[in-house]
């Protein structure tokens, strides 16, 4: 039997089941705007982690098979390392043009768009022109410049459909964060099964096509739901700060009460009149395609890449700072403080979470135990754990925080973050465990694998859509693209980290004759000291300024 094509089956087969449901439970709570945001980025999603769950090991053998292990995977580990990084970096420049020139609609389009043509791109690379160094760079690129469009404005365009304290919007973006993961699994178990079991390209191939998707359920169903909002930048309908806890319960009792909360909800429009709008709009346009190929140039240039983004993040975190400055309240000013200091710690766990598209994508090919019912399960396969987990829990956790919210007695957003760098070090944990006492010949027990997914999602859970959240209410409303770019450059940064902590698992000391005992040796105690013992402490340093962190959020929870 075919393992991974039954998991791919059975994967397709729940989320038929599963996306309905949450749809329909949660129908008259939220926005319709919502779920097409959810479907749109679900199927961008899609496009992104399928051809992620396939670069590291494409490029280690098949782009560089030539070369020494330890050499082929530190070169696919510092060009994978660059992509991600300048993946989330890019997001810091296209939040600042949706929030000047493009409007969040158009940004999201533009960098769907882009995306696309990437992905068949990097299809077309490796069905006729196999091995093109240049074609396969400006592939990532036009994915890069895509993504840094397209991610930052969606999860702030959500935003702007919930008030400022609105009791809905973590579980809002809670929700949507599962959306991103449902697009993750299917990608996963499709992609990964068609580009390591029958064509890399295929694989490659079918990230495009749910980028397509993704495009259609946004550009055919966008207009008749969101409104006037997002069209152009500073053109907005004018929102309350509070949602009142009466026009939630109105929500949820009939269709006439929730058409009157929503009209409530809007009333006025701002119109941006600049005349030279449409001419800027264009000059952006253009000047992102001729940057493609520059930008191209630099997924080569690892160690330029490292000091760009240290010297950036650095430089955002002075300008976070100087905005905080310039804020005539005191609340808002410590809000922004609030945002720098987690900035550092959201980097930090990026940085080790991220090894799973990386090493632990080869770990898993070379010294973990794959054979299941008789039959061996791609390594790119392994990954969908992670998402499916999210799209079990996510529920769960949204269910979780309501109710401790009820009771007074939910953490705080410092403290969830404490949590989730707990969890992210205990899976690590598991992973040291299995390799030093259960492993058989250098092969480690796939249970260890799963328990790793396990709390690593637990900890993504507690981290990742609660920061989305917070980003948006935090932040000054006239820089809420900006200061949501800024986040994703702490992932940029962390990224770049994740891939130079990823070199240190291809250890010059092992040649081609290794063991897989020396291999899982190296992995094992790189995975110790990074992901248990550096986590471990950041956590605890976390926990000691929760109190500080919480005075300064003035009430935001």
């Amino acid at each position: 039997m075919d393992i991974g094509f039954w998991i791919m089956i059975v994967s397709w087969a729940f989320v038929l089941i599963w996306v309905p449901f949450i749809i329909y439970s949660n129908r008259r709570l939220h926005p319709k705007a919502l779920f097409i945001l959810f479907f749109a980025e679900m199927w961008e999603r899609f496009s992104y982690y399928g051809m992620r769950a396939l670069l590291t090991l494409y490029m280690v053998k098949e782009l560089f098979a030539h070369l020494g292990q330890a050499e082929a995977d530190s070169k696919a580990l510092g060009i994978y390392g660059s992509y991600t990084a300048m993946v989330y970096l890019f997001p810091v420049v296209g939040g600042i043009l949706a929030d000047k020139v493009l409007g969040f609609r158009k940004a999201i389009l533009f960098g769907g768009i882009l995306m696309m043509a990437g992905h068949f791109a990097l299809a077309l690379e490796g069905m006729y022109f196999s091995g093109n160094m240049q074609l396969f760079f400006i592939s990532l690129a036009f994915i890069i410049i895509g993504n840094g469009f397209f991610k930052p404005n969606i999860s702030s365009f959500l935003g702007d459909f919930y008030g400022l304290n609105d009791s809905r919007k973590d579980g809002a973006f809670t929700i949507f964060y599962m959306g991103v993961n449902i697009g993750a699994l299917l990608s996963i178990v499709t992609c990964g099964y068609v580009g390591e079991q029958i064509s890399w390209h295929y694989g490659f191939g079918l990230a495009g096509i749910g980028m397509l998707l993704g495009l259609l359920v946004f550009w055919l169903f966008g207009p008749t739901t969101f409104g006037k909002k997002g069209i152009n930048p500073g053109e907005q309908e004018n929102f309350p700060e509070v949602i009142e806890e009466e026009d939630i319960k109105l929500l949820n009792s009939s269709k006439e009460n929730k058409e009157k909360v929503l009209a409530k909800e809007a009333e006025g429009f701002t119109e941006n009149k600049d005349p030279k709008l449409k001419r800027k709009q264009w000059m952006t346009i253009i000047g992102t395609i001729i940057f493609i190929p520059i930008s191209a140039q630099f997924l080569n240039l690892s160690d330029v890449v490292t000091w760009i983004l240290i010297a950036l993040s650095i430089g955002i975190l002075g300008v976070l700072l100087v905005m905080a400055g310039k804020q005539e309240e005191k609340p808002a000013k410590e809000r922004l403080w609030v945002v720098v200091v987690l900035f550092i710690f959201h980097a930090m766990f990026w940085a080790l979470f991220e090894q799973a598209g990386g090493s632990i994508t080869l770990f898993t090919a070379r010294n973990v135990d794959r054979i299941v019912m008789g039959s061996e399960v791609p390594a790119s396969i392994f990954q969908f754990f992670n998402s499916l987990f999210i799209m079990l829990l996510a529920p769960v956790f949204s269910w979780m925080w309501i109710k401790l919210r009820n009771k007074g007695k939910e953490p705080s957003t410092p403290m969830k973050f404490v949590l989730g760098l707990s969890l992210l070090a205990a899976g690590f944990a598991f992973i040291v465990l299995g390799s030093k006492y259960f492993a058989t010949e250098g092969l480690v027990p796939v249970v260890f694998l799963v328990l790793m997914y396990l709390f690593h999602t637990m900890g993504e859970l507690n981290l990742s859509p609660v920061g989305l959240s917070m980003i948006t209410k935090l932040s000054p409303k006239k820089a809420v693209g900006f200061v949501m770019g800024a986040w994703f450059l702490s992932i940029a940064l962390a990224n770049k980290m994740a891939g130079l902590i990823g070199e240190l698992t291809a250890s010059d000391d092992l040649g081609e004759t290794a063991s897989k005992t020396e291999t899982l040796a190296v992995y094992s105690n790189t995975y110790l000291i990074w992901g248990v013992a550096v986590v471990g402490g950041a956590a605890l340093i976390l926990l000691l300024l929760v109190p500080k962190l919480r005075k300064w959020m003035n009430g935001i929870h």
